[in-house]
């Protein structure tokens, strides 16, 4: 039986079930199936389509170590991506195709469409820690609150342990640690692999081997530890940074989950454990991808909490404006709006802010927020980017209660107390003392040779006030 391997957003050789079973099935081709007019309908960012492009180079070379070849194609969306790929089966005789699942509805009616076919199809699970279904209340419900979700995935994970694959050592490959990190994968050039697609460049985040070999061993040695204290603190690289790799399946969660419980066993058992609050993180990207499986609604764009389906946001567009372009005249807001902009990334703490800024002190329909995060984000995913969003917005499942609306002020000063951040990304407020950084309004005034800065586009207490019955109208 000829077979073929099918890769979508799971772009790694370790931990890879759909690669495994065509290595054992003696597949000698890859597909990749590049799809620029669903992208763009879907806001895929030009630095996540730039960072793809540079692992499937890096991947080509580590397949052809298994003697496979990594073919690109390109299809028009998703559903044409059936006809590319019956085709080149057709062409080549293939009639067993192994990939990984994907569980947005688009996906899943391709692959169910697929399957309904005379070519075989086998899915397998790779991108989540434990399988989707398998996390459940005692009515066979999903959880619907964060909390007893976390209390039944520690259970199931305690019994079961995390399921990873590993990779057959076949006699025509190297050594399994080469195709991790080949001696030439320095040289491999990142547009061997080019789409018709906006391209930005992505080169500052390096490559997945350099992560697992480098960053990685340092951050479960010895910044882990320390994960909790500096975390939400933006001027400090406190975080794995694997969130990009995790995106389009790089880096396997379940690998890393797996070499953290190795390191610290009682983690599972202990959720005071110095490394628990980087697991609980990793939870929550679990709870967020097993709502979409039992909530399909979601993906088109439905608030989990109904009665805020129909919210009269006020959507100013010379406010979402100022907000995309960093003009808000709240310097935490701005600066995390620059960093976004320039690097295709944000700090966590500040997604929360400028998610909750936009939509309850602007009072702008958190769906604008999260098209323009995923037209950004080098870690666009869309279960984490729509949770966050409903998180902040109040309108999602276990989210923060309306009331809850941040002061970007008083989070400015607890977590970025001497402004080192702000500086970074607003330069023009370099001069600006500590205790006037994080609204600097009444400091400029009094220096009118100061560099000018962006006022505020409103109040906070009026804003916060406004809120308020907004969301008790609604």
């Amino acid at each position: 039986m000829n077979s073929l391997l099918w890769l979508r957003r799971d772009l790694r050789v370790h931990d890879n079930p759909a690669l495994v079973q065509a290595i054992l099935s003696g597949a000698t081709t890859a597909l990749y199936i590049s799809t620029p007019i669903h992208w763009q309908q879907h806001h895929l960012a030009p630095i996540q389509a730039d960072f793809i492009a540079r692992h499937l180079s890096m991947l080509k070379q580590q397949l052809a170590s298994f003697g496979i070849t990594l073919l690109h194609l390109t299809a028009n969306c998703y559903k044409s991506q059936s006809d590319v790929l019956l085709a080149y089966c057709q062409q080549h005789n293939i009639t067993q195709v192994f990939a990984n699942r994907e569980h947005e509805i688009s996906e899943i009616r391709r692959d169910n469409a697929l399957q309904d076919l005379s070519l075989k199809l086998t899915l397998f699970e790779s991108d989540i820690l434990v399988a989707r279904g398998k996390i459940l209340n005692k009515q066979e419900q999903m959880f619907k609150v964060f909390t007893p979700f976390k209390k039944a995935w520690l259970t199931c994970v305690q019994t079961n342990g995390i399921e990873c694959v590993e990779t057959p050592t076949l006699p025509m490959c190297i050594n399994p640690v080469e195709i991790e990190t080949p001696t030439s994968i320095h040289e491999i050039s990142d547009h061997t692999f080019q789409f018709d697609y906006p391209s930005k460049n992505s080169s500052a985040w390096p490559l997945s081997h350099q992560m697992m070999t480098q960053v990685l061993p340092l951050f479960l040695q010895e910044k882990v530890q320390h994960y909790t204290a500096n975390r939400d603190f933006p001027a400090i690289k406190g975080t794995s940074g694997l969130s990009p790799y995790f995106a389009i399946g790089a880096i396997s969660p379940r690998l890393v989950v797996t070499q953290l419980i190795q390191a610290q066993p009682q983690v599972l058992f202990d959720t005071e454990h110095p490394h628990f609050s980087w697991l609980n993180e990793l939870i929550w990207r679990d709870f967020y991808k097993h709502l979409l499986f039992h909530f399909p609604k979601l993906i088109q764009g439905d608030c989990f909490q109904r009665q805020y389906q129909n919210l009269p946001w006020l959507n100013s567009v010379s406010h979402f404006n100022a907000w995309c372009q960093a003009k808000t005249g709240y310097p935490i807001v701005d600066a995390a709006m620059r960093q976004l902009l320039k690097t295709g990334w944000m700090h966590n703490r500040l997604r929360m802010i400028v998610a909750s800024f936009l939509t309850k002190h602007l009072l702008i329909d958190w769906h604008w927020g999260e098209q323009f995060f995923m037209s950004h984000l080098i870690d666009g995913d869309f279960s984490a980017n729509n949770g966050g969003w409903q998180w902040a917005a109040s309108t999602g499942c276990d989210a923060q209660p309306y009331f809850r609306i941040f002061n970007p002020i008083l989070q400015s000063q607890k977590f970025d107390p001497n402004g080192e951040f702000i500086r970074r990304y607003l330069p023009e407020l370099s001069a600006v003392p500590n205790k006037a950084i994080h609204f600097p309004h009444e400091y400029l005034k009094q220096h009118p040779d100061a560099t000018a800065y962006w006022p505020p586009l409103v109040d906070h207490k009026q804003a916060r006030l406004r809120a308020l019955d907004f969301f008790k109208k609604g």
